[in-house]
Order: C-alpha cells, then sequence, then structure tokens
C-alpha cells in the first residue's frame, strides 16, 4: 500500500469510507485504530474534517460516521502520555503559527475550552482511582464521581451552542456538528442514566468506565481535532462575539470566566442585539426608526414592543417561515440561546438526535395539521412547558413559529396545596 504521504485525498478518503464499513460490521475498535494511526499520522485534521463531511454528504450514516470519529484521536496519541501531550500542543500552535498571531490570551475562549478540558480530565482520574481502589468498591463514592463528571454538560451545551452552528454555517464544516454533537449527547445521556441506576446493577461498573473513556476521547478529539479546526478558520471577531455570549452559561473553572481584555475594549462596538452589531445601530436600545408602529388594536414604539416581549414571564423564541432564528426574548433562564444564533436556521441550533423531531414539529404547524404542540420536560426536578405555536397572518398564512417555555413549578405548587388544604 502506497504510504500516507503518497495517497491522494480521494484514495485517503475511501481507506476512511472502509474503516466505517469495518466497524459497522463489528470489526474490533483497535484493529481499526491500528490501521488509522499507519495511514493517517501526519494527515491535517482539517483533512478528515473535510472526509467525514463528503462522507455524510453521500449518505453514510450519521451513527457509523460517530464510530468513525471514535478512532480519530488515536491520530495524535502518542506511546507515552508525555507524547500525547506533546503532539496535542504541537497541533494547537501549529495552528496558531498558520494564523499568524498569538490568539491565546487569557480570557480567550479556546483557552477557556482547554483549560476546562484539563478539569474534566482531572475528573476521569478520580473517577477512575475509585474504580481502581483494591479494597471493596464504594458505589456511594462512584455516584459522587457521576454526579461530579456530569458538569461535563455545561462544556457540552457551551460547544453545541457557539462552536458547532459558527463552525457549520460560516465556515462550511457541518461534520463536527453532525458527529462529535452527537457524541456528546450520547455522553450526557449515559452520565444521566448511571446517577439513577441501582447501586447493585452488575453493568454499572462496566458503563461506567466505557462513559470514562468516551469523555477521554472526546477530551482528545476537541483538543486535536475540533480545536485546531477552529483555530485555523475563525475570524478573531467570531471569537469576541463567543466571549460576550459565553458569560450567559455556567463555567466548570472554580473562579468563573477570565476577562479578555481585548474583548472587553471592543464590547461597544462588537457587541450585539438582536443579531445586529452594536456599531451598527446608533441607539442599541432601539430596534427600529422612531416613531409608532400602528398594530389592530393601537399603536406603539418597536423599543416598547421589545420590551413588552421581554416583560412576559416566558422564555420566547420566534422562527420565521423559511425557519430562521428571528427573535429571542430576554427570559432565558431554562434554556441558553446565544445571540449569534440570530439569523441561522433553528435545525443547525439543535442536536441531530432531535433535529428530526424538531422538523416534524415545524412541518405539522406549517400545514396546519396542528396550530400547536405541546411538549412537557423536567428539568432540574422542575416540570417545564415548551408549547410550539403557528404564527399566522389574517389571510391565515403561515408565518413562522412561536416557541414558549415557561416553569410550572408554580402552578405544581398551587396544586399540590390546593390537595393538602
Amino acid at each position: 500500500m502506497k504510504s500516507n504521504n503518497n495517497q491522494t485525498k480521494e484514495e485517503r478518503a475511501k481507506l476512511l469510507q472502509s474503516y466505517i464499513s469495518r466497524l459497522s460490521k463489528g470489526e474490533d475498535l483497535e484493529s481499526v485504530r491500528k490501521d488509522f494511526v499507519e495511514n493517517f499520522h501526519s494527515v491535517d485534521a482539517v483533512e478528515i474534517a473535510q472526509a467525514e463531511q463528503k462522507l455524510i454528504a453521500q449518505g453514510a450514516k450519521v451513527s457509523d460516521v460517530q464510530r468513525l470519529c471514535d478512532v480519530h484521536s488515536a491520530l495524535f496519541h502518542g506511546a507515552t502520555r508525555e507524547e500525547q501531550i506533546a503532539k496535542a500542543e504541537a497541533a494547537v500552535m501549529e495552528s496558531i503559527e498558520k494564523k499568524g498571531q498569538e490568539i491565546l490570551e487569557i480570557g480567550h475562549p479556546m483557552q477557556v475550552f482547554k483549560k476546562e478540558n484539563s478539569y474534566i480530565e482531572a475528573l476521569v482520574v478520580e473517577a477512575k482511582n475509585v474504580l481502581s481502589e483494591k479494597s471493596k468498591i464504594s458505589y456511594e463514592k462512584l455516584l459522587m464521581q457521576v454526579e461530579a463528571l456530569s458538569a461535563v454538560s455545561i462544556h457540552y451545551a457551551r460547544k453545541g451552542d457557539l462552536i458547532y452552528p459558527l463552525l457549520n454555517k460560516k465556515y462550511g464544516f457541518p461534520g463536527p456538528a453532525s458527529v462529535m454533537w452527537g457524541v456528546d449527547d450520547e455522553i450526557r445521556d449515559e452520565l444521566n442514566d448511571l446517577g439513577k441506576a441501582k447501586l447493585d446493577d452488575s453493568a454499572f461498573i462496566t458503563r461506567l468506565n466505557q462513559v470514562l473513556d468516551r469523555i477521554n476521547e472526546m477530551i482528545y478529539k476537541e483538543n486535536n481535532i475540533l480545536f485546531p479546526l477552529c483555530l485555523k478558520n475563525f475570524e478573531e471577531e467570531d471569537w469576541i462575539r463567543i466571549y460576550y455570549d459565553m458569560a450567559a452559561y455556567d463555567s466548570l473553572l472554580p473562579d468563573g470566566y477570565p476577562v479578555w481584555d481585548k474583548a472587553e475594549a471592543n464590547r461597544k462596538e462588537l457587541s450585539t442585539m438582536g443579531g445586529r452589531l452594536a456599531r451598527d445601530l446608533e441607539n442599541p436600545k432601539e430596534l427600529s426608526e422612531s416613531g409608532r408602529i400602528r398594530l389592530g388594536s393601537g399603536h406603539m414604539t418597536a423599543h416598547e414592543i421589545y420590551s413588552v416581549l421581554n416583560t412576559i414571564p416566558m422564555e420566547l423564541t420566534f422562527v420565521d417561515k423559511d425557519n430562521t432564528n428571528r427573535f429571542f426574548s430576554n427570559e432565558c433562564s431554562i434554556f441558553k440561546r446565544p445571540d449569534m444564533a440570530i439569523g441561522r436556521d433553528v435545525f443547525s441550533c439543535h442536536p441531530p438526535k432531535i433535529e428530526a423531531r424538531v422538523r416534524q414539529v415545524i412541518q405539522l404547524l406549517r400545514e396546519g395539521v396542528q396550530d400547536s404542540v405541546d411538549v412537557w420536560i423536567e428539568k432540574n426536578s422542575r416540570p417545564v412547558l415548551i408549547r410550539y405555536i403557528a404564527v399566522r397572518d389574517d389571510l391565515g398564512e403561515y408565518q413562522g413559529v412561536l416557541e414558549t417555555v415557561q416553569d410550572m413549578e408554580f402552578a405544581r405548587k398551587y396544586f399540590e396545596g390546593k390537595r393538602d388544604a
């Protein structure tokens, strides 16, 4: 077989396809990993992402490509831990040099993501240590470790909202969103299930070991594939806007988010409102020209309308008839909605496992099969009602979807009080 240096991109893409086929047929992951390292050890991570993207476009199952994603980290795995770290650092530094500027300043979003990965890695080590104790394993200790590890959801959620859609829509790399986002969700779901598992479940130890390995693999994939890809492509203004949006999310770091001086110096010009840069608004508090807008039952200024929408005690999202995010209210305590998502299609803002359901709901509303769809979930042990409502004009023409999200804990407490009275 040709060495990887002499292979064409097409030949390497065929190799990747063959790996997917082998994995889907049940071949051992380690044997595929061995071939992967041999044939791709000097191939740019960006090329691998592009090849993945092409495979998905050609009809490869996302679930199969996700399995291939588990092999990616082998590209940077050395024989020792020191070699692994050295190769990971070299990949990031190479990306920075190609960009032609030092961008990992204190407070830079990528610096935060990488520090959080170090924190997550330490949690994995702690859990592994508990599993390796020579005395009888304490399931109580393990459950505490699972609870601590559930913090990865914060990291994954911010990555899903701020990194994947930008990489997908602006820079044309849908592969990471399609593949890695799905793996993120699988890890979160497994940690959630383990947190509720019975302590005498014989499969508990095996499942915990497996999810710990998957978390470590995701750290490698981020540090060695996803992050270098972003560093090579994102513009400085992208990172600054990510920095502004990150403040609405929890941080895994003990001291919270560090300040990025460069971003703070540009806040007046680069902060956004309603998806528009502050520099493009004469007055950021006004969303349109001054004056009153005639409505069916009166008239209000644009600022008054905006203020009323933000006063309604629920989270509001409007998606227009072209499936594009157009408005978020400021009442966003249940689900984070980064301002960067304004102007993007709604499907790119949802993980792959629920995208099909979102499309189905919107189609039902668009076609008039239903005027609204209710979804009840439990968030942080509190009942939450998500209602999707078809928006139609006076002629009945579909204009889009209004999503309302409301914490219903007050209603549960009210009716429980009525029963106890």
